[in-house]
């Protein structure tokens, strides 16, 4: 049965967590606070409980929802070839508004849906989101909201949107504080030879570039990477475009990104140099509140 805890009043939030591993383990959804949004979250390692987080939002296969994480040391039992410049980020703002896009180990046996063989990986900085984690384990988590709709700044908005289709819902105040403007995650994809922004958030470019100076931003490419330019008018040879779509941000508010549930505006420092142009494709999108404004929370 659907159960609301006031996680302000102490002997409810340990009621609340109790039952809150409970239905996690019975493969069920809850409701939690995190640091940039409230978060839907479900057992990462069951395809069943990750439909049905899926199903509760209104979203399919195409949008896998990120996985938050109680340690940084759970890095390496979840990612594999961790780079140094992403371990980089990783402790610099872990806990924190960062997530990582990176291979997801091939032993472990679990189904996000359509991840391209990626996992997006992110430890919030929230109290009671660190103490659910620690009871259970890493939670496949996306903002909670129904896809397309605001994402939940309380446990009673998200209520409001998913109903009985959550078990437990931790009430702990508004996230972020009432009155902010709910801002994802910064999403880093870091399985390539470059770390590369896909989605700007509450860590800004320049935040990252103090850390990792040869962090590329939001459809930005090194010049050696660009497509010849077209010759002048009357050569031989056939001009060639050197533009190319940009990365897509991914949904949200995301978690939320939004505004579409995932998306924000972008709060990174754009970069204006001549090095750069729009990159090509990028990885699966992401919603987070994930719980990745899922917006990614």
């Amino acid at each position: 049965m659907t159960k609301t805890y006031d996680c302000t009043v102490d002997d409810q939030r340990a009621q609340g967590l109790e039952h809150a591993q409970r239905a996690i383990s019975e493969k069920r959804c809850v409701v939690f606070p995190t640091d940039t949004v409230y978060g839907i979250a479900a057992d990462a390692f069951s395809p069943q409980a990750v439909t049905m987080l899926l199903v509760s939002k209104g979203r399919s296969r195409t949008m896998p929802p990120p996985v938050l994480i109680p340690r940084i040391n759970a890095l390496d039992g979840l990612a594999t070839d961790v780079s140094a410049d992403a371990r980089k980020l990783a402790e610099a703002f872990w806990p924190g508004g960062l997530t990582l896009i990176l291979h997801a180990q091939p032993s472990l046996d679990w189904d996000l849906g359509e991840t391209k063989g990626t996992v997006a990986l992110r430890m919030p900085a929230d109290d009671i989101a660190q103490e659910l984690l620690t009871l259970t384990g890493p939670l496949a988590v996306s903002s909670a909201n129904r896809t397309g709709h605001a994402p939940a700044q309380t446990a009673a908005a998200a209520r409001e949107q998913l109903a009985d289709s959550v078990e437990v819902y931790l009430e702990g105040g508004f996230r972020p504080a009432e009155g902010e403007a709910a801002v994802a995650s910064t999403i880093v994809d870091a399985t390539g030879p470059r770390l590369r922004v896909v989605r700007n958030g509450a860590i800004s470019l320049d935040q990252l570039r103090e850390h990792v100076p040869g962090v590329l931003g939001l459809g930005e490419i090194p010049m050696a990477e660009e497509e010849p330019a077209a010759e002048a008018p009357g050569a031989d040879a056939p001009g060639a475009d050197a533009s190319a779509d940009a990365v897509p941000a991914a949904e949200e508010p995301a978690g939320a990104v939004p505004v579409a549930e995932e998306r924000v505006g972008d709060v990174s420092a754009a970069a204006g140099s001549s090095a750069v142009a729009p990159a090509p494709g990028g990885s699966p999108a992401r919603d987070e509140a994930a719980p990745d404004q899922g917006q990614r929370p």
